[in-house]
C-alpha cells in the first residue's frame, strides 16, 4: 500500500522545496522502493504554459503532453522516472474540474464549496496517482509558502488526507529557513517557529524539519527547534547550501534522512546504494577539462527559464570529465556578424534554445551563422531549429527575406509556417504539438551515429514546422535532415555534414537528459567542443 509524504515549506519561497522532494525520492529508490513525485500549484492558471518565463521560469513538458512546473525535471532526473498530467495539480485545473461537474449536475444541486468539493478534488488526485503508479511512497510537494491564501485549500485537503489514511501511512515535512545574522553570528530559529505555529493552526503537525541554512546548525539550536515545533532531535534535518544540486542526497543520506521516513512509516530500514551516485558527484567536484558554452535567448535574466538546457549540458560535461560553463548571451546584442563574433570569440560551443516570439531572432540568427563559418560546435532546440533553417536559407540558398510566418506573415520565402491542424486553434494553453513523438533518423547521419538507434522518441512543445514545399532546395545546397516524423512528412532534425557539429532539432531533448544518462545531442555538442578545445 502506498505511504504518502507531504512536503511544505516556510518563512519564504524558493528553499528548495523541488531539490529536497527529488532528493528523498533518488535515496528512497536507491533502497529498492518505488517511488512517484506530485507537485500541487495553487496559482489558478490551469498549467504553466502560458505563463511568462519571467515569472515562472521553464515550463517542463512530460512524455503524454502535459506542460508542467519545472520541479517536475528535477523529479524526473533524481529519480529517472518519467511523469505525466497527474503529476502536476494547480488550483486552475483543480477548479476547472469542479466546475465543469458543477455544470453537469454531478452534485445533485449541492451548493459547490472549497469544503467539500475542492479539498475533495485535491485528495483525488492524490488517490489517482497512487493508483497510476502504484509507487511504495507518493511525495506530494506544496508549492509557494505556509499562510499563502491561495494554498490554504491544498493544506486543509492534507489534513482530512491524513485523517482519512491514518498517521501510519502519512507523515509531514516541513522545509524551513534558518537565517544567519552576521552581526550577532547567529543562526535564527524564530522564523522556523512561527511557520511550523502556521502550518499547525491550520491542522498540520510536521514530524520532520528540513532546515536550509548557511552554516552547520549548533546543537542547541537543533533541540530548541525541537522542543519548540513539536518534533524529535533526530527529526530536524540540516540541509546547507551544495556546490552541486547533485551532492544534496548525499549530504541528507549522512543525516539519516531517509531512514527517519521510514521508521516514522513503519517501513523496513535497508540499505542505500548510491555508489554511482557518489562517483557521479565525484566527477562534477574533479572535472579535467572546462568549457565554456554560450546560450542565446531573450530570457537569460532568469536562469531557470532555461534550467533543463543548463543541466543538460552539465549531464554532457559529467559524462566527459568536463565543467561547463554557461555564458548568458541576450540574443538582441547580436545585432550583426561582427557584433556576434565579439560575442562568441571566447566561447567552445553554442546552443540557441526555444522561445516564442520575434525579439531576439536576428540576434540568434548572427549567433547561428557565426557558428556555421567558424565551425564552432551548435545546437538548436525547437525555435533553434527554425532559425537554423532560416539562416541556412538567407545565406547558403540565397533566399533573401527568407522567415518563418510567425515573425512575418508576409514573407516571400516562409521556409518555417504554421503547421496545418494548428491553423484552426484560437487558444493558447495546451493546444500546440505537446508531448512524446517518435521519430527515424537518416542512416550515416551525425544524429544516427550519437543516438545509435534508427527509431527515438523525443517531446515536443511548438506550433511551427519547417515548410515543406522547400525542403528539397535546402537538401540541394548541402542542409541534411537527418531526422523526420516517421512518415517522413515533418522535419525533425537537420546538420550540416561538412562541420564538426552543426545540429538542430524540433523537439526539446534537455527534458530527458539525466545526470546519469546525459542526452545524445548534448552529448554530441560536449564531445566536439572538447575536440574543437584540444
Amino acid at each position: 500500500m502506498t505511504k504518502y509524504i507531504f512536503i511544505t515549506g516556510g518563512v519564504v519561497s524558493s528553499l528548495g522545496k523541488g531539490i529536497v522532494a527529488a532528493s528523498l525520492g533518488k535515496l528512497l529508490r536507491s533502497r529498492g522502493y518505488t517511488v512517484a513525485n506530485q507537485k500541487f500549484d495553487p496559482y489558478i492558471n490551469v498549467d504553466p504554459g502560458t505563463m511568462s518565463p519571467f515569472q515562472h521560469g521553464e515550463v517542463f513538458v512530460t512524455d503524454d503532453g502535459a506542460e508542467t512546473d519545472l520541479d517536475l525535471g528535477h523529479y524526473e532526473r533524481f529519480t529517472d522516472t518519467s511523469l505525466g498530467h497527474i503529476n502536476n495539480v494547480t488550483s486552475g485545473s483543480v477548479y476547472q474540474t469542479v466546475i465543469e461537474k458543477e455544470r453537469r449536475g454531478e452534485y445533485l444541486g449541492a451548493t459547490v464549496q472549497t469544503i467539500p468539493h475542492i479539498t475533495n478534488e485535491i485528495k483525488a488526485r492524490l488517490q489517482k496517482a497512487a493508483k497510476q503508479f502504484k509507487p511504495d511512497f507518493l511525495i506530494a510537494e506544496v508549492g509557494g509558502t505556509v499562510g499563502d491564501i491561495e494554498g490554504l485549500p491544498f493544506i486543509e485537503a492534507i489534513r482530512q488526507f491524513r485523517v482519512e489514511e491514518g498517521y501510519d501511512k502519512t507523515l509531514s515535512i516541513h522545509v524551513t529557513l534558518l537565517p544567519f545574522l552576521p552581526t550577532s553570528g547567529e543562526l535564527k530559529t524564530k522564523p522556523s517557529q512561527h511557520s511550523v505555529n502556521t502550518l499547525r493552526s491550520q491542522g498540520i503537525q510536521p514530524e520532520i524539519l528540513v532546515c536550509r541554512t548557511q552554516k552547520a546548525i549548533p546543537k542547541g539550536e537543533k533541540n530548541k527547534l525541537a522542543l519548540f515545533c513539536s518534533v524529535a532531535p533526530e527529526c530536524v534535518i540540516e540541509c546547507r547550501d551544495m556546490s552541486t544540486i547533485y551532492e544534496v542526497p548525499l549530504a541528507l543520506e549522512k543525516q539519516n534522512f531517509a531512514n527517519v521516513v521510514l521508521k516514522k512509516l513503519n517501513m523496513p530500514l535497508k540499505k542505500a546504494n548510491l555508489d554511482d551516485w557518489i562517483h557521479l558527484v565525484d566527477k562534477i567536484k574533479n572535472p579535467k577539462h572546462t568549457l565554456k558554452v554560450a546560450l542565446a535567448g531573450k530570457y537569460t535574466k532568469l536562469s531557470d527559464a532555461y534550467i533543463s538546457v543548463v543541466e543538460s549540458l552539465k549531464h554532457a560535461g559529467y559524462a566527459n570529465d568536463a565543467k561547463v560553463e554557461i555564458k548568458w548571451v541576450v540574443s538582441d546584442e547580436c545585432t550583426n556578424l561582427k557584433k556576434a563574433k565579439e560575442v562568441l570569440k571566447d566561447v567552445d560551443a553554442l546552443v540557441v534554445p526555444g522561445g516564442f516570439g520575434v525579439r531576439g531572432i536576428e540576434g540568434k540568427l548572427n549567433a547561428i551563422r557565426y557558428a556555421r563559418e567558424n565551425n564552432l560546435p551548435f545546437l538548436g532546440l525547437c525555435l533553434g531549429l527554425q532559425c537554423t533553417v532560416i539562416e541556412y536559407a538567407r545565406n547558403v540558398v540565397g533566399l533573401e527575406g527568407a522567415n518563418s510566418t510567425e515573425f512575418d506573415e508576409g514573407t516571400n520565402y516562409p521556409v518555417v509556417d504554421l503547421m496545418a491542424e494548428q491553423k484552426s486553434v484560437k487558444g493558447y494553453g495546451a493546444t500546440m504539438r505537446l508531448g512524446e513523438y517518435k521519430c527515424e533518423l537518416k542512416a550515416g547521419t551525425k544524429v544516427r551515429n550519437a543516438y545509435g538507434s534508427k527509431i527515438i522518441s523525443e517531446r515536443h512543445r511548438h506550433r511551427y514546422e519547417v515548410n515543406n514545399e522547400y525542403k528539397k532546395l535546402l537538401e540541394e545546397k548541402g542542409l541534411v535532415i537527418s531526422g523526420t516524423s516517421p512518415d517522413g512528412f515533418l522535419a525533425e532534425i537537420v546538420e550540416i555534414p561538412a562541420n564538426d557539429w552543426h545540429v538542430a532539432c524540433q523537439f526539446h531533448p534537455e527534458f530527458k537528459s539525466r545526470p546519469e544518462k546525459p542526452h545524445p545531442l548534448f552529448n554530441g555538442l560536449i564531445k566536439a567542443a572538447l575536440r574543437r578545445k584540444s
